[in-house]
């Protein structure tokens, strides 16, 4: 008798572990709420026809830069990652914003005195996520499995 497994809930850390037990011989089923699945990894038209956010756009980096997805073939099937100039933004009480650049120097700059401390938290973080991880926790390959979708 095959072992299976039910995940609730089709976001990037469901459909992670979706796909590590369906790697492990598990059969498994996906169920969700929403009409697609993605979860706060959607982009989605909230505002106007052709209009597009990002809907949970604090994860959208993560899964992007994330070794598990990296090592997923996930452009096989149709996912694309799309890459704002400025990736993220934060308004401010007086009526201006921050803005988070792709260029550590650009975003620097714009933060003024707080620049240099917030150079050191980037390269910090750059350096975490370049540590090696443990055989085995990064599977790659290939996993097929129903995503049901809708209130039952």
């Amino acid at each position: 008798m095959k072992r299976s497994a039910c995940v609730i809930g089709a976001g990037p850390n469901g459909l992670a572990a979706a796909i590590v037990l369906a790697q492990a011989g598990l059969h498994v089923d996906v169920l969700e709420a929403e009409t697609t699945p993605g979860g706060a990894l959607r982009t989605l038209e909230l505002i106007l026809a052709g209009f597009l956010h990002d809907f949970g756009s604090a994860i959208h980096p993560l899964g992007a830069g994330s070794p598990f997805f990296s090592s997923l073939p996930l452009s096989d099937h149709g996912l694309e990652w799309i890459h704002s100039p400025a990736p993220l933004g934060h308004p401010l009480d007086d009526g201006t914003a921050v803005m988070l650049e792709r260029d550590l120097g650009d975003t620097k700059a714009a933060l003024g005195a707080d620049g240099e401390i917030w150079v050191k938290l980037a390269v910090g973080v750059h350096l975490a996520s370049s540590l090696s991880v443990p055989k085995g926790h990064a599977p790659s390959g290939k996993a097929i499995f129903p995503v049901k979708t809708g209130v039952p």
